[in-house]
C-alpha cells in the first residue's frame, strides 16, 4: 500500500540482465512507486553477489517493481521489458554473459502469467525480433534485495563507462519511445 495516498500497489518482477540496467529504465516510469535490484530464482537462501556472479547458485539479477496500476499497466511495463533488453539471446545481455543475466518473468498472479504468456505470443506472432524469445515464465520465487551499492546505480554513477556505454543507450530508447510514460523531471 502506498501510505500517501492509500492507493494499492501492483509488483512485477523482471530479470533482463544487469540488475543496474533495468533498475534505471523503470524507474523512470510514472507509476512506478519502487524498483528494488536483487536476486531472484535461485537455490539459497540470502545470497550476495560475489555468490551470484559465479552462476552456479540458480539466482538471477532482477528488480521488483511496485507500480500503480491505475497509472501504468502490467502490459505497458511487458511492453518496456521487451523494448530495453533482448530476449532473444539465452543467459546473455551484451557483454553480460552467464544464467544470472538470463531474461526471465517471475509472475505474482495467475493473470501476470497469461498477460506475459499471451505478450510473448503476440511478439513472436508479429516477428518483431529476428530469431526466436528465449525469455523464462516463471512463478514468484523469493526476492533478495541487492547489497546497497547496487541500488540506485546508475542515477548515481552515470559518468561510469558501464553506464555510459551500455545504460544510456536503454535510456535513451525510453525516452524516445516511452516519452508519454516518464515522471515529469526524468531523463
Amino acid at each position: 500500500m502506498n501510505k500517501q495516498n492509500n492507493t494499492r500497489l501492483d509488483t512485477a518482477i523482471f530479470a533482463g540482465g544487469c540488475f543496474w540496467c533495468t533498475e534505471a529504465v523503470f524507474q523512470r516510469l510514472d507509476g512506478v512507486e519502487e524498483v528494488v535490484s536483487g536476486y531472484t530464482g535461485g537455490n539459497i537462501k540470502n545470497p550476495a553477489y560475489r555468490e551470484i556472479c559465479t552462476g552456479r547458485t540458480g539466482h538471477v539479477e532482477g528488480v521488483r517493481i511496485a507500480f500503480d496500476s491505475s497509472k501504468i499497466s502490467y502490459v505497458q511495463l511487458l511492453e518496456i521489458f521487451f523494448a530495453t533488453h533482448d530476449p532473444t539471446t539465452l543467459n546473455r545481455q551484451g557483454n553480460d554473459v552467464g544464467t544470472q543475466y538470463r531474461s526471465e518473468i517471475f509472475y505474482t498472479s495467475p493473470e501476470q502469467k497469461k498477460l506475459a504468456e499471451d505478450f510473448i505470443q503476440l511478439l513472436e506472432k508479429e516477428h518483431v525480433f529476428d530469431t526466436p524469445i528465449v525469455t523464462a515464465i516463471s512463478e514468484e520465487k523469493p526476492f533478495y534485495p541487492a547489497e546497497g551499492e547496487h541500488h540506485n546505480y546508475y542515477n548515481d554513477n552515470r559518468q561510469q563507462p558501464y553506464c555510459q556505454i551500455i545504460i544510456d543507450p536503454k535510456i535513451k530508447k525510453l525516452n524516445n519511445y516511452f516519452s508519454k510514460k516518464l515522471k515529469n523531471g526524468t531523463i
